[in-house]
């Protein structure tokens, strides 16, 4: 089988939306003065809930990581690549997260962390590419030219603030057909300090007597001191978090928080973590992997469930596949279908959400999908975002019971 590194630029002019192509070159960027102005100016709801979705790239192997550990299909499947039942942390029903997510586990007994499986869809494909496209625009029978989230913005104004990126490049999962996120790669922002800084940051206090130009002038200087202070000025490759391990995710969830925390009026975040194509010595770099993501999505839930506007953030995490049932000759897996999805927050309904896949009766060594991914999109786009999925996802009905407290 041939190994194919995903890199999301290239992944973009494969999927076929078209409206990412202007993006990718930063054509909607925008700045932190926008945002905190935004946020003076029209300020996030307190009461309005906020999607947060997080994209594993390279398809995430499931089975390792809400393992079925008791179950003797799973360990005939995997010898090495297996994790025994005193290895994982248990979530009942046979099954326990990877050791790697024990901040994940404390979300969990908590009842904050649902654990939706054997997500999927019909047909499913084994490219990245295209499995990506169908999970971005949630279409599975034809490729069509907009994201999901996209058709949402468009079917509910035209402010791309209603929604932001903090990946490197805008996803197609943000792309509209007239409207599309904006884009805030995580960057430095850094000001002078000592005499000259505290000079500076004077340049935006008030003066009595000032026209208008010179007033908003003096405003933008605040902003931008508020927006250091309430976003602390993200360089990952020089961050202190960096140098801790915490990585790129937790950079981009630190200004997500950031963000929602200061009032800044966007319902919709996309942040992303890479590398989960592990055809090969899976077991080490998918922990890795899975660490760093528990490391970034913990103290973030912590920090939203501490304000009222971090309480209404609902927090989607999904891989475009799981893995084959079966490890292969290197240590690893290869691309399958169905795997689990997380969904955590304050308003979330903490447990197990659909059926558990079989392991003994495959689809030609996949697993069968128990719950389509429409149906948690449409659930998110009705509960979380207050629109109507019809307009999102026309015709397709089904919704998640339940996932709400």
């Amino acid at each position: 089988m041939t190994i194919v590194q995903v890199n999301r630029r290239r992944f973009l002019t494969a999927t076929g939306v078209t409206a990412a192509a202007a993006l990718a070159a930063g054509a909607t960027q925008v700045d932190w003065t926008r945002l905190m102005s935004a946020a003076q100016e029209n300020p996030l709801d307190p009461n309005a809930g906020v999607l947060v979705v997080v994209t594993l790239y390279g398809g995430n192997d499931g089975l390792n990581t809400v393992v079925p550990a008791g179950d003797s299909a799973y360990q005939t499947a995997r010898s090495e690549l297996a994790y025994k039942p005193e290895e994982v942390l248990d979530v009942g029903e046979g099954l326990g997260l990877n050791p790697g997510m024990k901040g994940l586990k404390s979300l969990w007994d908590g009842g904050k962390l649902a654990i939706l499986r054997g997500v999927g869809y019909p047909k499913p494909d084994h490219s990245h590419f295209r499995s990506m496209a169908i999970w971005q625009t949630a279409s599975p029978e034809t490729s069509v030219p907009t994201g999901w989230l996209g058709r949402w913005l468009d079917a509910t104004g035209d402010d791309p603030l209603r929604a932001v990126s903090v990946d490197p490049v805008l996803p197609p999962l943000l792309a509209g057909a007239r409207t599309a996120a904006a884009s805030l790669p995580v960057g430095g922002l850094t000001l002078p300090k000592g005499a000259l800084g505290t000079a500076f940051q004077g340049l935006g206090a008030a003066q009595a007597g000032e026209g208008y130009w010179q007033s908003r002038a003096a405003r933008s200087v605040g902003d931008l001191h508020r927006a250091v202070q309430t976003l602390g000025g993200h360089a990952p490759e020089k961050d202190s978090s960096a140098k801790k391990g915490k990585g790129e995710l937790a950079a981009q969830l630190d200004v997500v928080a950031g963000l929602i925390e200061a009032g800044v009026p966007s319902r919709a975040y996309s942040v992303s973590l890479g590398g989960f194509d592990t055809h090969a010595d899976e077991r080490g770099t998918q922990q890795r992997l899975l660490t760093e993501l528990d490391g970034a999505l913990t103290p973030f839930a912590q920090r939203l469930a501490k304000t009222d506007r971090g309480k209404q953030a609902v927090v989607m995490v999904y891989s475009e596949f799981g893995r084959r049932v079966t490890a292969n000759a290197s240590q690893g897996t290869d691309h399958g279908t169905a795997g689990p999805m997380f969904v955590l927050g304050q308003n979330v309904h903490g447990g197990f959400h659909g059926a558990e896949p079989s392991l003994t009766d495959l689809d030609d060594g996949d697993l069968k999908l128990t719950t389509d991914f429409r149906d948690v999109y449409a659930t998110m786009v009705e509960n979380v975002l207050g629109t109507d999925a019809g307009q999102v996802l026309p015709g397709h009905s089904g919704r998640m019971t339940g996932l709400f407290a």
